[in-house]
């Protein structure tokens, strides 16, 4: 049985996502949690919100027990880009492109 959260469109680079993910793949909740809590990174924000949200799903969703959850998988992919221009000089244009992601977490119970 699996629990998953995800979220869309989140205005962060998938980039500075997939730095976070990396720490807290196959780990249990709570040291995810504790991980992500501590990293000085812009996208543990969303991250930590997405981890209590996948628990909440196991636990009441699902009827999982809390303490036996771990990050099975977490995965982040593109979004859509917002285009965007940047006035420069001699009357140019540069294009300045604001990433998205859409973030998954899934949570399994250890057996």
């Amino acid at each position: 049985m699996e629990a998953r959260a995800e979220i869309k469109y989140a205005r962060i680079s998938p980039r500075k996502v997939q730095i976070v993910l990396d720490l807290i793949r196959n780990q249990p909740v709570d040291v995810a949690m504790a991980i992500v809590q501590h990293t000085p990174k812009a996208a543990c924000e969303y991250l930590s919100k997405l981890l209590k949200s996948a628990a909440a799903n196991a636990e009441n969703n699902y009827n999982m027990d809390r303490n036996s959850l771990y990050v099975a998988e977490c995965f982040v992919c593109p979004g859509p880009i917002l285009k965007r221009i940047r006035p420069r000089a001699q009357g140019r244009a540069y294009r300045i492109e604001k990433r998205t992601s859409h973030i998954t977490l899934v949570l399994k119970e250890k057996e």
